[in-house]
């Protein structure tokens, strides 16, 4: 196998032009056999890194994914492009798994996708064993570390299984979200180089995060929604209650919404999961427990309800806005209340000591995140440890905001103060009670109402108070432990703001709204229908039709043929032999200069039926039946057939020669109810007594 033949597999299957940001370096690993490891964000083509390879190699790819719904999803794709795939999971029926069993031992599969549970099957093992394997995969390989925020034990311990098989040329392992600790701990599982690390960081331009606070959560939604009423996406929030809260108010405003969490039956996920994918609602409303694996490219918005555990959660469960690089919004709706959730799941875990510390950690960071001025993905960047060569992305919530910022340096030196004269052995609430001026029991057990400090911010509000707290800990005037009650500590650069040698500013922001489309919407609703018709008919997601960023450019540059569709990101030969024809023939007809009328003809001369039609336009069907009445009249053929019977002309005439004023209206009344509107006009029409 060879890079140029894998650049022809990428073009002709998968239709892009180019490898993207590490995928060749990654491949190159490949082809020199050697144990890989790549760290590549949410939509940044992790996949062909092994499904290309196993096009490719003699053999079969086994991937191994604790996803189900993801493993669908890709052998959904695949099979819209010819390549033999298959899943083999806990989904399939007995006759299923039996069938698949029997073609993977014959060796017919390029590729399989198998859930990490089922190499505890010894029957299983048995087939694998026999079989010649080009290599192994893993995805979501971050579940394999122990300090993975997703650390599954299965997925780990069949590390030692497959370390008895035997014949394995080499294992390529990917993550869209791994901390150093986590890399390090993969690497050594898997017997991985640093020279075959392939790191090409986290950033994802087209992903806008914003922070709102201070604002009704409901009240948000209310604003935000309406304006992106089209367009699929993700509010997820911490418990099912609030789950279904959300979802009954959405189906109350009028919005088609599914909803998900792990206390459905599983007939019920599956349902609702489907009904999302599949384009027939906007938005999913749910826990954390949906989204793994979850393919759907279009994914315009995802909004956190709540506050998330960690930014390893946060950052993937943001990350499924945008897969196809399009524009989409990542928004964290936050109140301060909202960490006590997350610190009530954290003590009823069963995690030891230990992990607990890390996961309080891991909380404080995600609680700083919200209060940060900083631009948020820098935030996020930092958190992974990857180095930013800029100061701000020009997109985030901190980023775009043009109110001035205010000093607030002696506010600053004010709670400084106090945290110093309370010995640094309290946490943000009873220091905001102290500068607030409490009369609250525990300021007086300490004594701290004796404090110089006590009530030098009565003024402002405890909440107040406390939120400016957390924004210096976010900034890293202060720090805090890694226990459960967080202690607050004075840093090296709270000593700066103490001596006046550093002032502190600080901002209020808000949600900016996307910018307006650079493309044809009318066009594009035109594509996304033709798209799910297609997308019903294979009984596949929309998306893996084409991806709603193909859709776009395909308004944007309006290829007249097969050589301008292929160089639209998105479209190879494979997919161009299947789906291009009939794209193209609704750009022809968008591009035509014939009067609408005679392009609804024209359709309805190729066999389209008028409801077809009228969905490809985007028309009423009574217009599409009105422009081919005017086609008629100027010398077109029609088959009445498609309008009325025999019976229902003779009705039709009989009330029409019957009224002494034989409009539309009468006759429509005088006849059954059977007969419709385009019924009559077509009978009229035929028997020139009607003039369209």
């Amino acid at each position: 196998m060879s890079l140029i033949q894998s650049q022809q597999i990428l073009q002709d299957y998968f239709g892009f032009a180019d490898f993207r940001t590490g995928q060749r370096e990654l491949l190159m690993r490949v082809f020199e056999g050697k144990n890989a490891l790549g760290i590549m964000p949410t939509g940044g083509g992790k996949s062909l890194c092994y499904q290309i390879p196993g096009i490719l190699l003699d053999g079969t790819a086994i991937v191994i994914s604790p996803l189900i719904s993801l493993m669908k999803d890709q052998v959904d794709s695949l099979h819209t492009l010819g390549v033999k795939a298959t899943y083999i999971n806990s989904s399939l029926t007995s006759d299923e798994y039996g069938e698949r069993m029997q073609l993977l031992r014959q060796g017919y599969y390029d590729l399989i996708y198998v859930a990490p549970e089922r190499f505890d099957n010894p029957f299983f093992m048995d087939v694998i064993d026999r079989l010649q394997i080009s290599f192994i995969a893993f995805d979501e390989a971050h579940c394999i570390s122990q300090w993975g925020h997703d650390f599954r034990p299965s997925y780990r311990s069949i590390i030692d299984t497959i370390d008895q098989l035997e014949g394995i040329p080499f294992r390529i392992a990917l993550t869209a979200t791994a901390t150093e600790e986590v890399i390090q701990d993969i690497q050594s599982l898997l017997q991985i180089d640093d020279d075959s690390v392939v790191n090409t960081g986290f950033y994802r331009e087209n992903l806008h995060f914003h922070v709102v606070k201070g604002q009704g959560k409901q009240d948000f939604l209310d604003s935000y929604l309406p304006n992106h009423k089209q367009e699929s996406g993700i509010i997820y929030a911490p418990t099912r209650k609030l789950v279904e809260s959300i979802h009954a108010q959405l189906i109350k405003r009028g919005f088609r919404a599914a909803y998900y969490h792990a206390g459905l039956a599983e007939d019920v996920r599956r349902k609702q999961q489907n009904r999302f994918i599949n384009d027939q609602v906007e938005i999913m409303v749910a826990t954390n427990a949906f989204g793994m694996g979850i393919d759907k490219s279009n994914v315009r918005y995802v909004i956190h309800y709540s506050l998330p555990m960690n930014i390893e959660a946060y950052y993937q469960e943001a990350g499924r806005a945008g897969r196809d690089g399009e524009v989409s919004d990542c928004i964290l709706l936050f109140s301060g209340q909202d960490s006590h959730l997350q610190t009530f799941f954290i003590d009823q875990s069963e995690l030891d000591d230990e992990k607990k510390a890390l996961e309080y950690k891991k909380l404080r960071a995600m609680i700083n995140y919200c209060h940060t001025d900083n631009c948020l993905p820098c935030y996020i960047l930092d958190y992974f440890g990857e180095k930013n060569p800029y100061n701000d992305c020009g997109h985030c919530t901190n980023c775009t905001d043009q109110s001035e910022k205010v000093d607030r340096t002696r506010d600053a030196q004010m709670v400084l103060s106090c945290v110093m004269r309370m010995d640094q052995r309290f946490g943000a609430t009873l220091t905001a009670k102290v500068l607030k001026g409490s009369a609250d029991k525990k300021v007086k057990q300490f004594g701290l109402d004796q404090l110089s400090t006590y009530g030098l911010m009565k003024q402002r509000t405890e909440k107040q108070i406390t939120e400016f707290i957390h924004f210096l800990v976010a900034e890293d005037y202060l720090s805090t432990g890694d226990h459960r009650f967080p202690i607050l500590k004075l840093t090296q650069k709270a000593a700066n703001v103490l001596k006046g040698h550093e002032q502190v500013w600080m901002r209020q922001t808000e949600v900016q709204q996307t910018v307006e489309a650079d493309f044809d919407q009318k066009l594009f609703e035109q594509f996304r229908q033709l798209r799910k018709e297609i997308a019903t008919e294979e009984n596949v997601p929309p998306y893996v039709v084409f991806s709603d960023a193909t859709l776009k450019d395909l308004c944007r540059f309006l290829p007249e043929n097969k050589e301008e569709m292929l160089a639209i990101k998105g479209i190879g030969l494979k997919k161009f032999g299947s789906y291009g024809e009939a794209f193209l023939e609704i750009i022809q007809l968008k591009t035509s200069d014939q009067p609408s009328h005679l392009i609804s003809y024209q359709l309805y001369d190729s066999g389209q039926p008028i409801e077809l039609i009228a969905n490809r336009r985007q028309l009423k069907e009574d217009t599409v039946a009105s422009h081919l009445f005017k086609a008629y009249q100027e010398g077109r053929t029609l088959n009445w057939d498609d309008f009325f019977d025999d019976e229902i002309e003779e009705t039709v005439l009989e009330a029409y020669e019957w009224l002494d004023e034989p409009q539309l209206k009468q006759i429509k009344d005088a006849v059954s109810d059977h007969i419709d509107y385009t019924m009559i006009r077509a009978v009229l029409v035929k028997n020139e007594l009607w003039e369209s």
